[in-house]
């Protein structure tokens, strides 16, 4: 048995080495001579899996380490017997600590508290479920609009787009890349989008970058409409806009879902799928050697501070997306090395947290809810 693997995959190297034949290749250089005499593909988001890559091949199954699947031709996949899956919500805690710290930075940038304002969630899946639990424990209003799970669930607290669009502050967005159909997400955010939203509307996008006309958005920060924008993803990714990347309040290179718990997960979920597909017994095996923080103890020193500051203090000490953003800033062609030599990063779940001159229960709840391990009051 052959497996083709994308070489960027973490946790994975040798891994399979015994029951298959295994070659490691860069995702996006994966070509139809190298694919078609393989048995299975791991792969990532650079890799197209199409008919012009799949055709002819041997390819029986898809593993993709990765939420999105938009760069696997389902159709082509279903009509040649080649079945696949990807890992959904695997990354979902590393783009949620993300949207957090990009919130936090924006509430201190623009000198606003987080718990005035309206934040709409479009797409409540995994991703925007966590990201919707972790601005209500900011004390944020949340609105919820998921037409698909509306129509399905009948859920009643989802709201429609115009009501978003009239009322949020802050819009975040976590769809799937629809290009066409009743819920077409491509250039979703477009001009007639912009026409309704509110004046001074912030914007925040970790979902895909073909979801916004980059050209209306462009426009709408020209004309004041937007007040500021957060892009992790990109209509031409790996190349960008360089006009627009100036005009950005928080720029960075698809990156959100890219913490060592996120990755492991993704890698852990892909591989037990291909265990599954070709009846490898290793398929409960667990990515558990994840690299710890550097300091995994947070402390702060909280005399003269509000919660939010607090907040924004404890979050800086794990991750701050000021880093990223001057990453991309400084070398925006080197948009894909960013992403294949992108540093450790946990999640809040392996930090413990020790608030000094404290005794605010409510603020512990707040970052024990944020999903830090555990949180210290000392006096």
């Amino acid at each position: 048995m052959r497996i083709l693997i994308d070489q960027n995959i973490p946790f994975i190297q040798g891994l399979l080495d015994s029951f298959a034949e295994l070659i490691y290749l860069p995702g996006n250089k994966m070509s139809r001579a190298d694919v078609k005499n393989a048995d299975g593909l791991l792969v990532r988001t650079r890799t197209k899996c199409d008919a012009h890559l799949l055709k002819d091949s041997s390819v029986q199954f898809i593993a993709s380490a990765t939420i999105g699947f938009d760069h696997i031709d389902t159709e082509f996949c279903k009509e040649n017997g080649i079945l696949w899956a990807n890992a959904p919500g695997c990354n979902a805690s590393s783009v949620e600590q993300y949207v957090v710290s990009a919130l936090l930075n924006l509430a201190r940038k623009y000198q606003f508290e987080l718990k005035d304002k309206t934040i709409g969630i479009i797409g409540v899946g995994n991703v925007g479920s966590k990201v919707a639990k972790a601005a209500s424990a900011l004390g944020m209003n949340v609105l919820f609009n998921d037409p698909p799970r509306k129509r399905k669930e009948k859920i009643k607290h989802f709201v429609d787009l115009e009501n978003v669009l009239k009322n949020a502050d802050i819009i975040s967005f976590h769809v799937p890349l629809n290009r066409a159909g009743r819920d077409k997400t491509l250039h979703f955010v477009n001009s007639s989008f912009f026409d309704k939203t509110k004046k001074d509307v912030i914007l925040i996008n970790t979902s895909r970058g073909e979801i916004i006309d980059e050209s209306a958005l462009e426009t709408a920060i020209d004309q004041k409409i937007v007040k500021a924008t957060v892009l992790d993803v990109w209509q031409n990714e790996p190349l960008l806009n360089l006009d627009l990347l100036r005009k950005i309040t928080f720029a960075t290179a698809h990156i959100a879902g890219y913490s060592a718990d996120g990755k492991a997960k993704g890698t852990e979920m892909s591989v037990r799928s291909l265990c599954d597909a070709f009846q490898i017994s290793i398929s409960d095996w667990s990515a558990l050697e994840i690299p710890n923080p550097e300091n995994a103890l947070l402390q702060i020193d909280c005399r003269n501070k509000d919660n939010q500051e607090i907040i924004f203090e404890v979050y800086s000490k794990c991750y701050s997306i000021l880093d990223d953003d001057t990453r991309l800033r400084k070398s925006p062609a080197d948009f894909e090395k960013l992403r294949e030599n992108y540093p450790l990063r946990r999640e809040a779940k392996a930090y413990r947290v020790e608030l000094i001159h404290c005794k605010s229960k409510a603020l512990m709840n707040t970052l024990l809810k944020l999903g830090f391990r555990s949180v210290e009051l000392t006096f």
